[in-house]
């Protein structure tokens, strides 16, 4: 049986993705319907980025990184990721790093940003006081539309590749 998420550091769930990308990652992928649902989440995490370029708020998170010593993606944030995330990451085609960019940060973080696809729902969910005061409601409403959409997306695939998982494994 493939257990959720293995206990201990990210490079542990790390080697778990890789054995089960290279197991069961393109039995995965022809499946009729994860592959239509990862075509869907591809969709929406499109959707997500674009509205907030659209927004500013992409913009806005970059300079804050770059320039002001960031915060959101602090070292340790990598700890809410689980083996089912990253393995949506790897069948998405993301090569997940074997290091970290910077030690003060998150493991997924890279000179662009994150280096994930699918990423943790409070990494897509989360705005800081700046942006709140920043943005009107208004403004920020499209992108919660899409975030919400992305995060919906996400959770079924997930509970679609676990279901199988456990399937091909129990039995």
């Amino acid at each position: 049986m493939i257990p959720a998420s293995p206990l201990g550091p990210i490079e542990a769930k790390i080697a778990w993705v890789r054995a089960c990308n290279d197991r069961f990652g393109e039995r995965l992928l022809n499946d009729i319907r994860v592959s239509a649902q990862i075509e869907t989440l591809k969709a929406a995490t499109e959707a997500s980025f674009k509205e907030m370029t659209r927004s500013g708020v992409r913009e806005m998170c970059r300079r804050c990184e770059t320039e002001e010593g960031g915060s959101c993606c602090g070292a340790g944030l990598e700890n809410r990721y689980d083996g089912w995330l990253l393995l949506i990451n790897a069948l998405l085609g993301v090569t997940i790093p074997a290091e970290r960019w910077r030690k003060d940060a998150c493991f997924f973080l890279g000179e662009t940003g994150c280096r994930l696809r699918a990423r943790h729902v409070i990494c897509i969910n989360y705005v800081c006081k700046k942006i709140t005061d920043a943005f009107s409601p208004s403004r920020l409403e499209k992108l919660r539309e899409r975030e919400g959409e992305e995060i919906q997306t996400l959770f079924r695939l997930n509970e679609s590749i676990k279901a199988l998982l456990t399937k091909w494994t129990s039995g």
